[in-house]
């Protein structure tokens, strides 16, 4: 994890994709920002999952192990929550099977934490996210969106659909597009989640101003 360089009033869930682990997805995102991805208020979380199943938008869910893994996640939000850090203040996201997790997360189980953010990621054509928010009419976390235009493994088609389904299903969405990337994480995209991560978890200073 990384410790916040200030005082800890949020926190942020990352989670890697299949085959990585939480260690390896800190590592390529500083290699990609050529430093941690750090805030002097925001305590960053790399939790390591088990590793996933086969890729594709129309098999069913594994929906044992991905609730498996949201038990997990949900312990690693109660100790947040316990250390002090309000739902509200906490946003989870990952990268690839990371961020369909983070929204099975936030969209089933917790709906009131800060936001949702899912880079290379999509929902399988009858998810169960998708079930879950068709019988909840509260306000729910918007999600933030980044795909390459050029991945292999995760069509653009399928992220483009997700975002589609989860709009017309009450979920106020940003979609950022990044032509040319592949199954990968680009400095632009990182840029632009940073920003998107302060909008969400202001610090003392910025929250002072509003």
């Amino acid at each position: 994890m990384v410790l916040p360089a200030g005082k800890h009033s949020a926190s942020l869930i990352f989670l890697h994709g299949s085959g990585d682990s939480g260690q390896g997805l800190r590592q390529w995102i500083k290699h990609v920002l050529t430093q941690d991805l750090a805030f002097p208020h925001i305590k960053i979380i790399y939790p390591t999952a088990p590793s996933r199943f086969k890729i594709s938008n129309d098999c069913p869910e594994h929906l044992e192990s991905v609730d498996e893994m949201c038990q997990v996640l949900a312990d690693v939000i109660d100790d947040e929550v316990k250390s002090g850090i309000k739902k509200n203040r906490i946003l989870v996201g990952g990268f690839s099977m990371g961020g369909c997790m983070a929204m099975h997360l936030a969209y089933r189980k917790h709906q009131d934490v800060a936001g949702v953010f899912a880079l290379s990621s999509f929902l399988n054509k009858t998810s169960a996210v998708y079930q879950a928010l068709q019988k909840t009419d509260g306000v729910l976390p918007e999600l933030f969106q980044c795909h390459g235009t050029a991945d292999e493994l995760v069509l653009y088609s399928w992220a483009e659909e997700t975002n589609s389904v989860l709009q017309s299903l009450g979920v106020s969405t940003q979609f950022h597009s990044f032509p040319g990337v592949h199954h990968d994480m680009s400095k632009t995209e990182l840029e632009k989640l940073k920003a998107w991560i302060l909008s969400k978890l202001p610090g003392d200073m910025e929250r002072q101003n509003e």
